[in-house]
């Protein structure tokens, strides 16, 4: 069984186990990254045309083995002429003599021999149905990074929704206690005047982030493949896996041996180089053998009720306008131009990798700052508040306080997932989501 075959069936056999594991998100109280991937990976309809296309262009090796087999042919020839004395005739039916009969049989042609054209053809079908399976995966690399990074967006917006949600309640309780001191002459009105607008601002990063969240569980739908928008609680990610190797060079051997892409470039140049030679080979001569049998139920008298016979045809091109040599050249070229498709896919891919790197570090190393901005921003607050509680501090700096605290927790709130999705991109960079 030929490579491209054995990956097609391996693509198919997953298929049901997909859909016998997977289920609708609407009926899933919770759902796990890992289900979310299982769910789109059998209702994602671009899962379901790639398969389709990976078992379209597996015929294909059908089609080029075929001319190894004998061609079979029924045939069914009758004629009736009013004069059978005519030896000559106008049109389709000529015959050394004109005459009525009814004849049926079968031909039979059998290749002997074409100089390798016909098994060049055949790798080269080989060669694009293992570019289609490629394709396929990398089509499943895509749909589950579409996935983890619509997902993580989602937890990320919950997260910032959460830190917006506090950070109103903090300031509706802070609004209340300055109006009962302001009712108490305690403090002034534009100290509560200040508290209003910050209580109103943190409302409205409310409103913007449940927005947020309802677009990015749209998007997570869409990721899965489905229409209505995941409703159901997301599964929130323990922590953000093994670190980042040291460098990206690592990564990017890694990548060269499993980018999915990259493959199906190298396949398609070996199926170009495979169909250069089939038209090399064009030139060579093509023999065949040929027999032909049947029986003539109705016939004139001096014709036999059966016939049968049997010989070859040598096929030796000679001239044809230079046609051959065009196609061989087209062909010759063709599998240039692939060999350099397939070295800038290369570097391509390194650049990918090392880019997708550089991003993945720059968020995991924000982790750390962001947790630190977080509590020098909380000890600011803090000192804010009592400044302002002694009367040494304004409104205006216990406001400021306030605010990068805020702006510390959402950074923070996001940063993990941010690291999280881009972690998902350097993965799908180096093929590990195949």
């Amino acid at each position: 069984m030929n490579f491209a075959v054995v990956v097609t069936l391996s693509c198919f056999l997953t298929i049901p186990a997909l859909g016998q594991a997977a289920s609708t998100s609407e009926s899933l109280q919770s759902l796990a990254l890992s289900q979310a991937e299982a769910l789109a990976l059998a209702k994602q309809p671009r899962m379901a045309a790639a398969q389709a296309r990976v078992r379209a262009v597996a015929e294909r090796i059908r089609q080029a083995r075929s001319g190894y087999l004998p061609m079979v042919n029924f045939n069914a020839t009758g004629a009736q002429v009013a004069d059978t004395g005519s030896a000559v005739s106008a049109g389709n039916i000529t015959t050394s003599a004109l005459s009525g009969r009814f004849a049926y049989g079968g031909n039979l042609t059998q290749l002997v021999s074409d100089f390798g054209r016909t098994g060049a053809l055949v790798g080269a079908a080989r060669y694009t149905a293992e570019a289609q399976a490629d394709a396929a995966t990398l089509t499943r690399a895509q749909v589950r990074l579409n996935v983890r990074t619509a997902y993580y967006r989602v937890l990320g917006a919950e997260a910032v929704l959460r830190a917006a949600q506090a950070a109103l309640a903090n300031r509706q309780l802070v609004s209340r206690q300055l109006s009962a001191l302001a009712q108490s002459e305690l403090r002034s009105t534009l100290d509560v005047n200040f508290a209003k607008v910050l209580e109103s601002e943190a409302e409205l990063a409310v409103v913007r982030a449940q927005s947020s969240v309802a677009q990015e569980r749209s998007q997570l739908a869409i990721a899965m493949g489905q229409q209505q928008s995941v409703t159901a609680t997301l599964v929130d990610v323990a922590s953000v896996g093994a670190p980042l190797p040291p460098a990206p060079e690592d990564l990017m051997r890694q990548a060269l041996a499993q980018r999915a892409d990259l493959a199906g470039l190298q396949a398609q140049q070996h199926a170009a180089q495979q169909f250069a030679e089939s038209e090399k080979r064009l030139s060579y001569p093509t023999l065949n053998v040929q027999a032909a049998a049947g029986q003539l139920p109705y016939h004139d008298h001096t014709l036999h009720d059966d016939y049968t016979a049997a010989g070859f045809n040598l096929t030796i091109p000679v001239f044809n306008g230079g046609l051959f040599a065009a196609r061989r050249s087209e062909a010759e070229f063709e599998a240039t131009a692939r060999e350099h498709d397939v070295q800038d896919r290369r570097l391509q891919v390194s650049d990918e990798v090392r880019e997708a790197w550089y991003r993945a570090d720059e968020a995991f190393r924000s982790i750390d700052v962001t947790a630190r901005l977080v509590a020098q921003s909380k000890e600011a607050l803090r000192l804010a508040q009592d400044r302002y509680d002694a009367g040494l501090g304004s409104i205006v700096e216990l406001n400021e306080a306030q605010l990068n605290e805020t702006s510390s927790e959402i950074a923070a709130a996001d940063a993990t997932y941010t690291y999280l999705t881009r972690r998902a991109q350097l993965d799908f960079a180096t093929g590990n989501l195949n």
